[in-house]
């Protein structure tokens, strides 16, 4: 007997647009997009002309002349996903959320209390509508990866259930950009080799797969392909890491560029590690081509580190490496910064003042523990005045914030 389609993905459709449509009934069946110089999110009618989110506001214009441009509402975006979010609870203890307006939600066993997954499904989806006032598409299936296939066809406002039955007879025919994990490069490479659909792809070989894409990309997309997914739902995770990123568009890759937007990421970084007490490890940046090429740079130091200037100074550094090493790129799009290898309130080993080059880097010798106090100190006035009350003047006044850090905020996992 086949194992039953019990996991359901959850997605509120077209988010930010629909809030700012539920707040403002006047912008209901009009293009908006929500943002200004950059497009954060756009609605289905704007989505119609071809208008996306991280294109610039110019360009959608010209693509949609009638376009509404309007502000972010960020509080009622986190009040209205938590919503949503908390009505799968009702259902099942087993809801796993991966984004502020989206989540599995896996109702084994809850059907001699709420009915058949389906029924749950559509429960779920009349709820949303009725108590929230949004769109929400569910998709039902077997594995985790066939259930947010199901969601994204299912959009928009819609419900797909996939029978076990027939999954592969559902999947394959697919555009293999739908897969969890292919996105716009890894999709240009499958393309150039005539793979358009998830189908072609299953027909591969698995080291064939790897060989274009590489061994861990290849293996995990082949088996995917089969809807090999083993995954369960994972409830209470913990991040293991904490980042952020910043889309630039097309900028030069230059000091007077890259500087002020790394410091910036530290300190979003930095200050939500110091809120719970975590310290980091492995610092990872990732700077991003116009050919959308991604190249990153890794180090692990041995005393973990959150304070800001600290973070950003070691990511100036790895950013420069890879500027070395590709001489020849003279265009970067996006600046992403993680910290990895987390230490909760870590023991700190005071240290000899030694004059070296790092000194103040490492939170144990006097120069890195002054570090730390002053962020400590910042943090505690965002927290009475907000986060624009205080900030450094190398992330605050020299760089063009075209997105709102309300907005960033919503995009990133909580720790």
């Amino acid at each position: 007997m086949e194992p039953a389609a019990t996991i359901l993905h959850a997605d509120l459709d077209a988010f930010y647009a629909s809030v700012e449509q539920l707040l403002n009934p006047e912008l209901r069946g009009k293009p908006i997009a929500v943002g200004g110089g950059v497009v954060l999110a756009a609605s289905y009618e704007a989505k119609a002309f071809g208008v996306h989110g991280g294109m610039s506001g110019w360009a959608a214009k010209e693509l949609c002349p009638e376009l509404i441009f309007t502000g972010g509402h960020f509080e009622e975006y986190q009040r209205l996903g938590d919503a949503a979010i908390g009505i799968l609870d009702d259902y099942t203890p087993l809801v796993e959320r991966i984004s502020i307006d989206e989540a599995f939600a896996d109702v084994a066993g809850c059907e001699h209390l709420f009915g058949s997954p389906e029924t749950i499904a559509r429960t779920v989806r009349a709820r949303v509508r009725a108590e929230l006032g949004l769109p929400i598409s569910v998709g039902v299936a077997r594995t985790k990866h066939l259930a947010k296939i199901a969601s994204q066809v299912a959009k928009p406002d819609g419900l797909v259930v996939v029978d076990p039955s027939r999954e592969l007879e559902f999947l394959h025919p697919l555009p293999v950009g739908l897969m969890w994990g292919v996105g716009p490069v890894t999709e240009g490479k499958l393309e150039d080799e005539g793979i358009l659909t998830i189908g072609q792809l299953a027909e591969q070989r698995t080291e064939w797969v790897q060989r274009i894409l590489g061994h861990a990309a290849g293996e995990k997309l082949s088996a995917l392909a089969w809807n090999r997914d083993p995954r369960g739902i994972v409830t209470n995770q913990r991040a293991r890491s904490a980042g952020a990123q910043s889309a630039l568009g097309k900028k030069p890759f230059i000091e007077r560029i890259y500087r002020p937007t790394l410091h910036h990421l530290a300190d979003r970084i930095a200050s939500r590690l110091r809120v719970k007490s975590w310290h980091g490890h492995t610092i990872t940046a990732r700077v991003r081509f116009r050919d959308l090429r991604a190249v990153t740079r890794s180090i692990t130091i041995d005393q973990p580190i959150s304070a800001t200037v600290s973070l950003a100074e070691i990511a100036e550094d790895l950013v420069r490496v890879v500027q070395a090493d590709h001489p020849d790129e003279r265009t970067i799009t996006l600046l992403a910064i993680s910290v990895a290898q987390l230490e909760r309130d870590p023991l700190v080993q005071l240290e000899l003042p030694l004059d070296l080059a790092d000194d103040a880097r490492r939170p144990g010798t006097r120069r890195g523990a002054s570090r730390l106090s002053a962020d400590r100190a910042m943090d505690a006035v965002r927290t009475r005045f907000g986060r624009e009350a205080i900030g450094y003047a190398s992330a605050t006044l020299e760089l063009d914030r075209s997105v709102p850090d309300a907005f960033r905020g919503l995009a990133e996992k909580p720790l």
